[in-house]
């Protein structure tokens, strides 16, 4: 199994950072035998359309190149012309053949690594210098790999190239009898069909190599549990440090609902356990929102804010729980505790109005809380007909 320099085993897949940085670095899977193989086959393929034409056409440009009159010939400027007019008709009955191999050669390593350009692998490495490294490359697997693929490769290409010179021999020894144009177009077919079964020979090599490329790639990506634990330090931050941006993220998240217990409506308690704070906007809510909640000392922080603003309090303790544990912070409550809400927030609305020389309401004594509303394990209560509090909830 792998090992890196301190002799410990590369057991963890590679994660998505480190695959990032082989990717900056250069390192991304690439098969030469896929490439070389994209190549040929679509060499031939385009041979196979074009190249009894291109061969013709070519074909006659030479012979326009030698049908030179004895003037010509001894004319050096009518020699430099026929060249120039020979190179570019060539270069243009080529081009075709030339952008598609082009293409190829630029899309086939793409095929399995994707496109990717890195600074660093162009870069001077010393490292690649030493003899010692240079002497284990020798004899490591990929060597050994390379070795047996160059062989197979000249034992299938000859093999195949044997055959198809057998198979062709009598088509060959005919095209002295043929004329010249024909020549050329028949030898134009034969090159091209045996382009292509070249071609296609070299596909099975092609495909044992990808998947070994594939392989041998995520091999040197893979990673020892402690360079996984360093890489999870270095991206994520130390436990300390989460731990303190965690703590700063709840203090704020506890500046911002204090901010919002001077709008609640009314402030129902345990009464010392237990604190929610509920604002209702007829025009605007659909039902009473919860605006912030707490236990023990939060719970005291929102009715120290809601005394200094005039915030009501109402003591209700088994709403007061089941408002807390049922509706996350500016969440409307739930539908089973609209009548006793509503109750809460009509005596509310009655007391402010008696302030000002309305009748004073009778506080409402017996407030509706469904059974459901007080199942689970944490649930127990405690001596004052409340809950006891759970000190995992403190900070919510």
């Amino acid at each position: 199994m792998a090992e890196n320099e301190d002799g410990q085993e590369k057991t963890e897949e590679a994660t998505p950072k480190r695959k990032e940085d082989a990717r900056t670095k250069g390192q991304i899977p690439r098969s030469r035998e896929l490439t070389t193989m994209a190549m040929l086959l679509m060499g031939s393929f385009a041979l196979a359309s074009m190249g009894g034409t291109m061969i013709a056409e070519l074909g006659e440009v030479m012979t326009q190149g030698l049908s030179l009159s004895r003037n010509q010939a001894f004319d050096h400027w009518k020699m430099i012309d026929l060249l120039e007019k020979s190179i570019h008709d060539g270069i243009w009955l080529l081009l075709p053949f030339m952008l598609i191999m082009i293409v190829t050669a630029v899309a086939a390593p793409a095929a399995l690594g994707g496109w990717n350009f890195s600074a660093e692998s162009l870069a001077f490495k010393p490292e690649k210098l030493n003899p010692v490294s240079g002497i284990k490359r020798m004899f490591s697997v990929r060597s050994l790999v390379e070795l047996v693929k160059a062989l197979a490769k000249f034992l299938l290409i000859g093999g195949v190239g044997a055959w198809l010179l057998i198979a062709y021999l009598p088509e060959l020894m005919g095209l002295g009898r043929e004329s010249v144009s024909n020549g050329l177009v028949h030898t134009g077919r034969i090159l091209s069909h045996s382009f292509i079964i070249l071609s296609a020979s070299l596909a099975l090599i092609a495909a044992i190599d990808v998947p070994f490329q594939l392989w041998e790639h995520a091999k040197n990506l893979k990673m020892t549990r402690q360079e996984t634990r360093d890489e999870s330090k270095n991206t994520e931050g130390k436990p300390e440090v989460k731990s303190r941006i965690r703590t700063l993220q709840r203090e704020v998240a506890q500046r911002r609902m204090m901010a919002e217990v001077p709008n609640a409506d009314v402030i129902i308690t345990n009464p010392t356990h237990y604190a929610v704070a509920l604002r209702y906007d007829p025009d605007k809510m659909a039902a009473p929102r919860v605006v912030a909640k707490g236990v023990e000392l939060i719970a005291s922080q929102i009715r120290t804010v809601a005394v200094a603003n005039k915030v009501p309090l109402f003591e209700a303790p088994p709403l007061a729980r089941a408002i807390y544990y049922s509706t996350e912070i500016d969440q409307e409550v739930p539908g089973g505790l609209y009548l006793a809400v509503a109750q809460i927030l009509a005596y509310v609305m009655q007391l402010k109005a008696s302030v000002h020389g309305g009748p004073v309401p009778q506080k409402p004594d017996d407030i509706p809380v469904p059974e459901e509303f007080f199942q689970g394990p944490d649930r127990d209560t405690n001596h004052d007909g409340g809950q006891t509090p759970d000190p995992t909830r403190e900070g919510e």
